[in-house]
């Protein structure tokens, strides 16, 4: 039996890349990869579990009276105080003079998620001062 035959096929190749090191920078890399895969995997969790024990929407409405130019706007802000978004919220004015809606209007606002506010106006041909006017949020869905 000669060395040829007796030869390992592992025998061939270059001894260090049997059990080559990482070199400094490889491990830095390495290092830097891991600890941020790490953060982004606990970020995503915790925002995962957060997301759970949210509170509805909570939307409130405030308004004030404006005459302008022989017609009385009605400026409004809708925020949402809540936790979770709130999409297709609908705004409803109504001027009521003795018992009576006399005028009225609505307006949706697409997407208001918390802490968010969007604003708008009603614009009324009557007086509001004459009668019992109301600014609301009429309902809401959940995305």
């Amino acid at each position: 039996m000669s060395d040829r035959d007796t030869k390992q096929p592992s025998d061939d190749l270059p001894e260090s890349s049997n059990h080559r090191s990482r070199s400094t920078a490889e491990q830095i890399s390495f290092i830097i990869a891991s600890a941020l895969l790490v953060a982004i995997l606990g970020i995503v969790g915790y925002l995962w579990v957060s997301d759970r024990n949210q509170d509805p929407p909570a939307l409130a409405v405030s308004s004030h009276l404006e005459p302008r130019q022989g017609k009385y706007y009605v400026p409004f802000t809708v925020i949402n105080t809540g936790g979770e978004t709130a999409t297709t919220v609908q705004v409803i004015a109504e001027l009521r003079i003795n018992g009576e809606v006399v005028e009225g209007g609505d307006q949706t606002i697409d997407f208001l998620s918390r802490q968010e506010e969007a604003k708008g106006a009603f614009i009324f041909i009557r007086d509001p001062c004459s009668g019992e006017l109301t600014v609301r949020v009429a309902s809401y869905t959940a995305p």
